[in-house]
C-alpha cells in the first residue's frame, strides 16, 4: 500500500531538535547517491556541515527548519552565519513524496524570512549546476548566480555555483506605501527572449 501524498496545508515547519541533523545527513547521503550517483564523500561533507552546525549553533542568528506531516520528516533547510551581515542557506532537501507541493519554495522563503529578521543584509548559497529544480527555485526568488567552478567531486564531474540574494527589509504594514512618481518613468528598451 502506498502512503497518501501529503497536502501542502498539512505540512508544518518546526525548529530542529535532537535526531534531526542525523536524519538530514542520512537523507542527503541516500538521495544524492540514488538520484545523482554521488559518492559517500557527499554524505561526509553533509556530516561535517551538520556537526559544525550543532557544535557552533548560534540561537537567534542561525536556524534549521524541518518540514513534517504527522511526525514524518519531509524536508529541511538551514541558515548559518557567515559574518555580521551575511547568512548562508544550507542543507535544503525535499523528500520525493513531497515534491511538487512547493515545499522547497516554502522552506527557502522561511529561511529568507529568518535571516531578514535576524538582521542579515544578504544571503549566499552553494549548489551544483545539475540540480535544475533547485536552480529554478533560487532564480524565481530573486537569487543571482555568481561564481561557477568546474570540478570533480563526489565521484562525478560537477560545476559548482555560488548564488546570492540581497535581503530587503520586509515592508512595515504600519507605514504608508510610497506614492507613485509625479511623471512617468522612461521605459526600458525591449529585450528579446534570448537576451533576458
Amino acid at each position: 500500500m502506498t502512503a497518501a501524498r501529503p497536502s501542502p496545508a498539512s505540512i508544518t515547519l518546526r525548529p530542529h531538535r535532537p535526531g534531526d541533523i542525523g536524519w538530514i545527513i542520512s537523507r542527503h547521503g541516500a538521495l544524492y547517491a540514488e538520484e545523482w550517483g554521488w559518492s559517500i564523500d557527499f554524505e561526509a561533507l553533509v556530516a561535517e556541515i551538520g556537526a559544525r552546525f550543532l557544535r557552533e549553533f548560534k540561537p537567534g542568528l542561525e536556524c534549521c527548519l524541518i518540514a513534517e506531516r504527522d511526525g514524518e520528516r519531509l524536508g529541511c533547510v538551514a541558515v548559518v552565519r557567515l559574518d555580521a551581515t551575511t547568512a548562508k542557506l544550507r542543507l535544503l532537501l525535499v523528500e520525493p513524496a513531497a515534491r511538487g507541493l512547493r515545499l522547497g519554495e516554502r522552506l527557502v522563503a522561511a529561511a529568507e524570512d529568518f535571516a531578514r529578521a535576524a538582521g542579515y543584509a544578504a544571503m549566499t548559497l552553494w549548489t551544483q549546476s545539475c540540480l535544475l529544480p533547485a536552480r529554478r527555485l533560487y532564480a524565481s526568488r530573486g537569487w543571482v548566480l555568481g561564481e561557477t567552478e568546474a570540478a570533480s567531486a563526489f565521484g562525478v564531474n560537477l560545476v559548482s555555483e555560488t548564488w546570492s540574494k540581497a535581503l530587503l527589509p520586509a515592508p512595515d504594514p504600519a507605514q504608508p506605501l510610497p506614492s507613485a512618481p509625479a511623471q512617468p518613468l522612461p521605459s526600458a528598451p525591449a529585450q528579446s527572449p534570448a537576451s533576458a
